[in-house]
């Protein structure tokens, strides 16, 4: 049965961010993922994630910055992460242990990080040992203290030129890194945009143990994941036949309200039951 976590920067956004997380919890989620955490204090999230009985599963890296405040403002300032940037190496290192800072006092087990554009007049291919070095780097920064780190392909629709965009090349980063604990996060709305055959990918990729975390929306609009092209109780089944026993992450815009919204989930869960 898929364990769902709410994404509180996609969901209730209708609140504030730190009280999205007893809304989560009214709504019957055990756990929470979210994207970018450095505006608040980590003890402040903390707090909520007790008091609310919720379990943290997955952030962001910063997607650039050398100290707190940049980091926390670089999304809003078009940075897209900085694995596969040329140059940025320090900064790349500042913001994963910043990241790991967080996940040590929020106890998450995984961090995201963002590889950035392909600059212009630059071969994507150019780019990859740079990107498996950063990543080899914050990998092993990630194993001394118990965390992995995840890559997610992202659809070139919605960020035109970002480095990893379909499941193979994430796996070649995984085959030219060779560290345990540096795994996949596989978005299927992503994957439906870019690649389509979705349930083929799920086959093929799940079984080797290198997916760490799921994340569900509609295809194309990015809604529940009942709206739009893909059949999610089949994708859910074929999850489940597959023995997949880690979060599907609900990062997606709902249409018409959060709470409203999520009789999909509940009904994947009574289908299950």
């Amino acid at each position: 049965m898929p364990q769902f976590a709410a994404n509180l920067s996609l969901l209730y956004t209708e609140l504030p961010f730190l009280d999205r997380f007893a809304a989560a919890a009214r709504d019957g989620f055990a756990a929470v993922e979210f994207q970018f955490p450095y505006a608040f204090a980590p003890e402040d999230i903390a707090a909520r994630l007790t008091d609310n009985g919720l379990q943290l599963v997955l952030f962001n890296a910063p997607p650039s910055g050398t100290d707190r405040a940049s980091m926390a403002s670089a999304w809003e300032q078009q940075s897209r992460g900085t694995a596969a940037q040329p140059g940025r190496e320090a900064e790349f290192r500042a913001g994963v242990q910043e990241a790991l800072r967080y996940a040590e006092v929020l106890g998450c087990p995984r961090i995201h990080v963002l590889s950035g554009m392909v600059p212009p007049g630059v071969e994507r291919e150019s780019l990859k040992d740079l990107c498996a070095s950063n990543l080899r780097w914050a990998a092993a920064e990630a194993a001394r203290a118990g965390r992995d780190i995840l890559i997610e392909p992202i659809n070139l629709r919605d960020m035109p030129r970002y480095f990893l965009n379909r499941q193979d090349h994430a796996h070649e980063l995984l085959d030219a890194v060779q560290a345990p604990n540096l795994k996949v996060q596989m978005d299927l709305y992503h994957c439906q945009i870019v690649e389509g055959d979705v349930a083929t990918k799920l086959q093929r990729y799940l079984p080797t143990g290198r997916v760490a975390h799921i994340q569900v929306a509609g295809v194309p609009g990015r809604h529940e994941p009942d709206q739009g092209e893909l059949n999610y109780t089949f994708l859910f089944d074929t999850i489940d036949a597959l023995g997949y026993t880690g979060w599907v992450g609900c990062e997606y815009k709902p249409a018409a309200g959060t709470t409203a919204g999520l009789a999909w989930r509940d009904r994947a869960l009574a289908a299950r039951r």
